[in-house]
């Protein structure tokens, strides 16, 4: 069974959004607004088997998460 591969969408030390996946040393990419951090976070998550967004405020509390590929425990029912 795949791991879950996780990205965050954090704000960026020198003003804008990064993006960066969990465990990683560096960011994957840079952006402006947080928009377009989103949508790159959302494609790189949504090419690995088991993918996951994660998507923080401005004061670092997390928004919201976003889970792609085949769940490998979903609920019953």
């Amino acid at each position: 069974m795949p791991e879950r591969k996780t990205y965050h969408v954090t704000p960026h030390p020198d003003g804008g959004w990064k993006v960066q996946g969990e465990d990683a040393s560096r960011a994957s990419s840079i952006h402006d607004t947080k928009a377009p951090a989103v949508e790159r976070a959302k494609e790189l998550a949504k090419r690995q088997p088991l993918g996951q967004v994660v998507i923080h405020k401005e004061n670092g509390t997390i928004q919201t998460e976003h889970t792609y590929g085949k769940d490998p425990c979903p609920p019953p029912g």
